[in-house]
């Protein structure tokens, strides 16, 4: 009996994922929990197994984007025809078929947008991987499917002749028709002629993940401007990998660039140019559009500032690093000062660590504070659980885990959800002053910035000290002013006076 594979859930915010990667191939034997492929959200990358053993038909393709809940494969009950053992018949076995004939049954299977998500309405047909008219088997990818927050593949529900519908780059409901497949029995007459024993070398076909890039690569590639056309593919099937992106050098302009109308005479009549370039936003950065507008159009966010001299910290930590790196193991940084400090100033001022939850304003008894990690996708949140019950090696330890994992996009639902507060540190980039926009449901995210010597005044002299700019952004339907402001001065207190973190006060 077959056994239908369905996208498992992965996060209660997640509403759809993309089919990253098929580690096995369409008609492929399997075993029971084995990985057959790598799916993908806006959030992070898993690993999708098989459910029973027996044979592989794949119905979503690599790179599609598909609603949780959707079907993506089957698995069927018998044993796969292994290609490698009929690679290389014997010159005796010539009039033998490899398959039956393949016979229409009069069956129309009708294949329809899954449901992606609780949030996800509908989803845009990107490319189609099979033309009109092709032989396409169940379980084998057959089209890119993208919503707005990733892209997941569409595998063929039945063995049959594709019938299209929806063309691509159309925008379809959760439910809408996408294609039709008349359903048949058995493979195209062409595709059973046996190999002469003379010819066993044969041209290798061309794989529909041929040239097609992974999200990761696929973001990579965007940014240094280069089609997939400039990329060899390594991967399975030629699929353009993350490295392969990497490695990859633009060396001309893209193909779709087109000059802007010259308006004016040129005032610079030789070097330079003036090409233009469009590009297609991509579901994660529309997402993150959606909710930083969401943001601002639903919250009463401010933000107030303050400054903090850093010199006792940095003291501190330039004379212990050393045996605190021998002893834990792990470089001791300013991250941990400011959970620290942000623990202690939480339990003091318990309206910053809140949420709003309809008419009810939810207040936690412990911290678990989201850290902002710029990684190759975009920018992640994993959260560091009761950073508050934590010391400073473990939570240096943690904020080097959870950054490791986010560049890597191995960061999983459960790390990235959750949060009563949260950091960003705009100042690795260079930046003085900013005003940070609050991660939701939370009440309240700080901004940190860079460290410049600055002249001060401290007991009536003019002193040049290391100074940072620090930034609360704040929802004021539940923090008032006053509490914002003395939060925001019981941090600086604490990092100023260092002591005051390792005794609690």
């Amino acid at each position: 009996m077959a056994q239908q594979v369905k996208v498992p859930t992965v996060g209660e915010s997640i509403t759809e994922v993309t089919i990253a990667n098929w580690l096995k191939k369409d008609g492929d034997a399997v075993k029971m929990d084995e990985v057959i492929a790598e799916l993908e959200s806006d959030k992070a990358t898993f690993e999708l197994t098989a459910p029973q053993a027996g044979v592989l038909k794949i119905s979503r393709q690599q790179g599609e984007v598909v609603p949780i809940g959707t079907i993506i494969c089957e698995i069927a009950d018998g044993v796969a025809v292994s290609t490698s053992a009929t690679a290389t018949p014997k010159p005796t076995v010539t009039s033998t078929p490899a398959t039956n004939p393949m016979q229409t049954t009069g069956a129309i299977k009708e294949m329809k947008v899954p449901a992606v998500g609780e949030s996800i309405t509908e989803v845009t047909i990107s490319t189609w991987l099979k033309k009109e008219g092709d032989f396409v088997k169940l379980d084998e990818v057959i089209a890119e499917v993208e919503s707005d927050k990733a892209t997941f593949e569409l595998p063929a529900e039945a063995n049959g002749i594709l019938r299209i519908v929806a063309k691509e780059k159309t925008t379809l409901p959760i439910g809408g028709l996408i294609c039709k497949i008349e359903v048949t029995d058995g493979a195209p007459a062409a595709a059973t002629t046996p190999a002469s024993p003379t010819t066993t070398k044969t041209a290798q076909p061309v794989s529909y993940a041929s040239g097609t890039p992974s999200p990761a690569a696929a973001k990579i590639l965007d940014e240094k401007g280069m089609s997939t056309t400039q990329v060899a593919g390594t991967g399975i099937g030629g699929r353009i990998t993350k490295d392969d992106a990497v490695k990859a050098q633009p060396s001309a302009p893209a193909k779709d660039a087109k000059p802007a109308p010259v308006l004016a005479p040129p005032v610079i009549t030789a070097g330079g140019t003036r090409l233009e370039r469009r590009e297609k936003m991509t579901s994660l950065r529309k997402t993150i559009a959606k909710r930083l507008v969401a943001v601002k159009n639903e919250t009463a966010m401010l933000t107030t500032f303050n400054e903090v001299d850093m010199k006792p910290v940095m003291e501190l930590r330039s004379r212990y690093k050393d045996q605190f790196k021998e002893k834990y193991g792990v470089g001791l940084g300013f991250m941990s000062f400011f959970t620290k400090a942000i623990c202690i100033a939480l339990k003091d001022f318990p309206a910053v660590n809140a949420s709003i939850d309809k008419d009810e304003i939810v207040y936690h008894d412990y911290c678990d504070v989201s850290i902002a990690v710029s990684t190759p996708r975009g920018l992640v949140v994993p959260v560091i659980r009761n950073a508050e019950s934590l010391t400073f090696a473990q939570i240096e330890s943690e904020v080097v885990r959870l950054a490791g994992k986010g560049r890597d996009g191995k960061l999983s639902i459960e790390e990235m959800t959750g949060g009563t507060f949260s950091i960003t540190n705009g100042g690795v980039f260079g930046s003085m002053l900013s005003t940070p926009i609050i991660n939701p449901p939370q009440a309240a995210i700080l901004g940190m910035h860079n460290i410049v010597e600055r002249a001060v005044v401290q007991k009536g002299e003019v002193v040049v000290r290391p100074i940072m700019y620090l930034a609360l952004s704040y929802d004021h339907r539940i923090i008032d002013g006053r509490e914002s402001v003395s939060f925001l001065v019981r941090v600086k207190e604490l990092l100023e006076d260092p002591g005051r973190l390792i005794l609690g006060i």
